[in-house]
């Protein structure tokens, strides 16, 4: 009998291998997107989603005497299947305002604007070359409009063009997120198409402190309840949002109202994605490949998924190719500026309203690596730079798992999660949260 199991961990647009001994592998946790197969195709899911919208009329109604609607999509670090949303949507609308003037806004949050090539490859051809696109862009203070004030206390700006038409339409996908509870609904608002200043407030220190402010959490998360507010604020009438597998094909869609379409979406992917823990003193991840592991930046999302798994003084072992860098100029100087224990006491004592970009995601990863050792494996990243990043750096997952077991022992027992944002492991204690 072969003692060695392989599992493919996906890694960029590919994966890579990870060998395990069986006597040392406690578990492989995966989510049941994984074989969930549904009985129709993605065009037909999302076709009988906007015949059937849960708490709206269908949108080809809602459009009716409409002449500026304004569509809001992911930018490229999300996997929304646009090629199959964006026509489906488009000609729904059209079926009930032919004549209006329809605007795609690309909503990018703090990212950069996505290129035109990454536009072709999202969207297609066709919706490029003759639908009228625009891209957010959070630090151009002259193209937002306050709208209110917060829940939290942060002021909401919002893009201009969606505060000027007479139909806001959203899409995108939903998946446990590390501390928004889950993505997809509101989020496309904020942070999608807010200014720097909202978006970084939404995501202080304080905020991203609270114990709510985890993957499947939304009752009384506080990032949670500013989203909603900021997406109702400016009269989000209609959304569409899908579920992924990890090929990211479509197997459940959703639309109609902001909170009760995103409702059910979210219902549909926790019965798929929650999964009790299981500990590990090594806990094996990544992010799910290309779009989202694309910088290190994202990283924290399938990292916080291991940390659930990993006992206290264990080892993460982080696929993540990084082919597009650190991911922001703050993130990589925050998370570089020194130790652990600096980076968190340094970011502990900003205000809501001076909050850095990207001092999120050094947080999370402050909090994490105050307990636990983090080996990134990437192949484009500099190794230097990595350790720098109070990491250790692999060039592959059996390298990485090498050195895991000189920290912990050759008797560690090890947590493969494929998938890190894919899954939402759970303790007892959170799942009646």
């Amino acid at each position: 009998m072969d003692t060695m199991k392989t599992i493919p961990i996906p890694y960029y647009t590919s994966s890579l291998d990870l060998h395990v001994d069986r006597k040392n592998l406690e578990a492989v946790i995966v989510s049941k997107a994984d074989s969930c197969r549904p009985e129709k195709g993605p065009e037909e899911l999302v076709q009988a989603a906007l015949e059937a919208p849960v708490g709206t009329p269908r949108l080809r109604e809602l459009a009716k005497g409409k002449k500026r609607i304004v569509i809001v999509t992911s930018d490229h670090t999300r996997a929304v299947p646009s090629k199959i949303t964006l026509p489906l949507l488009l000609r729904e609308i059209r079926s009930g305002a032919p004549e209006a003037d329809i605007a795609i806004l690309i909503a990018t949050g703090l990212h950069r604007a996505t290129t035109e090539a990454e536009q072709r490859a999202m969207f297609g051809d066709e919706i490029v070359d003759h639908e009228t696109i625009l891209i957010n862009d959070a630090f151009r203070k002259e193209d937002f409009d306050f709208v209110r004030q917060l829940p939290s206390g942060a002021e909401l700006w919002v893009n201009r063009a969606a505060l000027a038409c007479d139909l806001l339409v959203t899409e995108g996908f939903i998946e446990p997120h590390f501390f928004a509870g889950f993505s997809g609904g509101r989020k496309s608002i904020l942070p999608g198409i807010c200014n720097e200043a909202t978006v970084n407030e939404n995501h202080s220190y304080r905020a991203i402190a609270s114990p709510y402010a985890m993957a499947g959490v939304l009752e009384n998360n506080p990032i949670h309840a500013d989203m909603v507010c900021a997406a109702r604020a400016v009269n989000v009438q209609f959304i569409l949002n899908v579920a992924l597998d990890p090929e990211k094909r479509i197997i459940g869609a959703f639309a109609g109202d902001l909170e009760q379409a995103h409702e059910a979406g979210v219902a549909f992917v926790r019965s798929l994605a929650q999964v009790p823990s299981v500990m590990g003193d090594i806990v094996v991840t990544s992010n799910g490949g290309y779009p989202l592991d694309q910088n290190l930046y994202q990283s924290p999302k399938a990292v916080a998924t291991a940390e659930v798994c990993c006992r206290e003084g264990g080892v993460i072992v982080m696929c993540c190719s990084c082919a597009d860098g650190m991911g922001g100029v703050n993130f990589e100087k925050l998370i570089t500026q020194g130790t652990v224990e600096e980076i968190d006491a340094y970011l502990s004592q900003i205000p809501p309203k001076e909050t850095i970009p990207e001092q999120w995601c050094a947080q999370i990863y402050a909090r994490i690596l105050r307990h636990h050792r983090v080996i990134l494996v990437t192949t484009f990243l500099d190794h230097d730079l990595v350790r720098r990043a109070n990491m250790i750096p692999a060039s592959s997952p059996d390298e990485a798992l090498a050195l895991a077991y000189q920290m912990v022992g050759a008797d560690a027992r090890v947590v493969v999660i494929p998938d890190g944002v894919s899954v939402l492991a759970m303790k007892n204690e959170e799942e009646t949260r």
